[in-house]
């Protein structure tokens, strides 16, 4: 299974950034998909998922109201849109995928990864 992330770059606070993820080898209609950042120096941090059985999303606290995950099941993408950003949101964005359906804000829940973007906020 493969897991291609795109869209990360260096931007102002304030600005928008969105995120996609493209997977292969795998029924992408099966997976619940999240994202996970990680910045220098820190574990890996929860930021949203979403389920594959009926598309129910949840977000962590400190991103909540400004970014918003998705999915396209046509195109075997999930995507982060990420709004008024802030510099504390610098860090290397991964995605990663399950069959699962609970603990999904937790990092072990997740069976297959991509190898990461980098989003740069510059206040």
């Amino acid at each position: 299974v493969q897991l291609v992330e795109s869209g990360g770059g260096s931007v102002q606070a304030g600005d928008s950034l969105r995120l996609s993820c493209v997977v292969s080898g795998r029924t992408f209609s099966t997976l619940s998909m999240g994202w996970v950042r990680q910045a220098p120096g820190k574990e890996r941090e929860f930021v949203g998922t979403i389920t594959w059985d009926d598309g129910r999303t949840v977000h962590a606290d400190s991103v909540k109201g400004r970014f918003a995950i998705s999915r396209d099941n046509a195109k075997n993408m999930v995507t982060l849109q990420m709004n008024l950003l802030k510099s504390e949101d610098t860090a290397v964005y991964y995605c990663a995928g399950t069959s699962g359906l609970y603990y999904l804000n937790r990092r072990d829940a997740y069976d297959y990864w991509g190898q990461g973007t980098q989003v740069t906020v510059s206040s």
